[in-house]
């Protein structure tokens, strides 16, 4: 079983937000309650799907490049970028290490 900082860890990962401040704490709280609603929701006697397309072939195509050499054109695109990458997302910053998070959680 994860200990809290851990999954706290995981979360801000997965979310790519800080939750060491009131406005990350309360958008992952409003995130739980939106989540909660699911319970809700009667699946009794429901098969999981494996795809929305379970009864439809999907039909891939050739995959033959058609066009190319259109990097530049493609960066212009792109609010930030560290040579030829995308930065993703713009402004994203360094999560803390999970020894400096713990004492976080302690305060809240």
């Amino acid at each position: 079983q994860p200990v809290a900082g851990e999954v706290l860890e995981h979360l801000e990962e997965l979310a790519l937000v800080d939750f060491r401040d009131a406005e990350g704490v309360e958008r992952l709280r409003s995130a739980i309650r939106f989540a909660h609603q699911l319970h809700e929701v009667n699946t009794d006697g429901v098969e999981p799907m494996d795809s929305v397309l379970e009864d439809r072939c999907l039909y891939l195509r050739e995959d033959d490049v058609t066009e190319g050499n259109c990097v530049n054109d493609l960066l212009k695109n792109a609010r930030e970028k560290v040579e030829e990458y995308f930065v993703a997302p713009p402004g994203n910053i360094p999560l803390p290490k999970l020894e400096e998070r713990e004492t976080f959680l302690q305060g809240s």
